[in-house]
This record gives structure tokens, sequence and C-alpha cells, in this order.
């Protein structure tokens, strides 16, 4: 089943469904997109360490060889553990066109609420991975934002590796019209080729991943220790 952005605390509890990988348009003329990906010999952990640690060119391609262009960093990064309050600057190949975006992390409590601590432990989840996503001119950190949507992905620890949840909301443009003049505006702004390619972008990155993490995690982690990144607003 879809969810709108408000509706995301429900990604706790809602079984598994046919909507684990695809996409679909919400009421609003935003679009909804769902991937899932398990990931074997990885942990929460090493999951929270990368989104601290990553930040070059070179690591960012390894992540996806072809579609990952350039990526740097601006705000804050504690050890290589903390990322949350930080902005990831990319350039990437999404469905095959170029994007230039600025991923702003916040905390699980932005999308979970205040006490999103105790509902993980209480449904098992471990840790999220959350961003508001903004597309920028690629000039400099500075340069300025128009925040386009939203990215949830929510990790669970099982037996042989860790288990992702993604979702992606695109569309949530600011200052936008409410209305019938709103949703229109935002099916012109995002086709469906670009779920479509956003889709099979987050799948094959996060497959990606699953691959290197572990070598890079047992190389270049403090003793393969990490403090959660577990950031404030």
């Amino acid at each position: 089943m879809a969810l709108t952005l408000a509706q995301a605390p429900r990604l706790l509890d809602q079984p598994y469904s046919t909507l684990e990988s695809g996409w679909t348009r919400l009421p609003s003329g935003e679009l909804y997109i769902a991937a899932h990906t398990f990931m074997p010999a990885v942990t929460s952990a090493m999951i929270d360490w990368w989104f601290g640690y990553i930040h070059s060119t070179a690591d960012y391609a390894l992540w996806h060889p072809y579609d990952h262009i350039s990526s740097a960093w601006a705000g804050p990064r504690l050890n290589n553990s903390t990322y949350i309050g930080g902005h990831h600057l990319v350039e990437e190949r999404i469905g095959g066109q170029l994007q230039r975006l600025r991923l702003s992390f916040v905390s699980p409590g932005v999308y979970f609420g205040p006490d999103w601590e105790r509902k993980f432990r209480e449904h098992g989840w471990a840790t999220a991975v959350c961003a508001r996503v903004g597309t920028w001119d690629g000039s400099g950190a500075d340069a300025p934002t128009v925040r386009t949507g939203h990215v949830i992905h929510l990790v669970r620890d099982e037996a042989g590796g860790a288990r992702m949840r993604s979702r992606f909301w695109v569309g949530d443009v600011e200052g936008l019209p409410a209305g019938p003049e709103g949703v229109a505006v935002r099916e012109g702004l995002f086709r469906d080729e670009v779920a479509e390619g956003l889709l099979r972008h987050a799948s094959e990155e996060m497959a990606f991943l699953g691959n290197v993490l572990p070598g890079m995690y047992a190389r270049h982690s403090r003793d393969g220790n990490v403090v959660k990144a577990k950031g404030k607003l």
C-alpha cells in the first residue's frame, strides 16, 4: 500500500507487501517509490557508518560505478560516524539523466516522531537514514537549493545480513499551490519516467553497496566500531 509522507510511521509495522519494489502516483501528484534490498553480511551499524563516511567521489563511485559522477560534503560530520545535519552534494545519473542533488540528512524523529527510538525497538528496526532532497546548480555548498522530495532508508538486522526498506516521495516542492493546480504542476514536473529511473537506480546502488560495504567497514571504520548516527535536529 502506498503511503503519504505523513503516514511514514506506518512503515514500522506495515507487512511486506506487493509495493516493496515499485512506484505509484499519490493523489497529491507526488511520486511514491518503494525499493527493497537484503544485504548479506551487512549490519545496521555498517550502514550508519557508511552515510557518515561517504564523501569523496572515488568512494561514491563504488556505490554505483556508472550512475555516480561526483560527491562532496557540507556541514557536520564527526569521526565518520555522525551525518545528521550534514549535506551530501552529488551528481548522478537517474534514468540516464544527469541530476545535481543535495541530500540534507535529518533525524528519524522528523518522520517518525520524538519517540522514534522506542518505536523502532518495539517493531524490530535498528536505524533509519532520512533526508530532505533538493536540486542545486553545482556551483558550491552554498548554492540555492530547491527542495523536491524526501527519502527514508529503514533498516533492520536479520540473520545473515541487513534488510533495507527504502521509500522516496518526489514532488514535495516548496511554494507549489495546493489543490488541483498543484497536482497538475507536480505531474508535469515529475513525469512517470522519473519514478521508473529512480526505482532502477535505487535498487542497483543498494545492491552495489551491499557488496562493497563489509570490506569498506573492516578497512576504514574505527576497529569495526562506530558511534551510531543518532544526531539531533
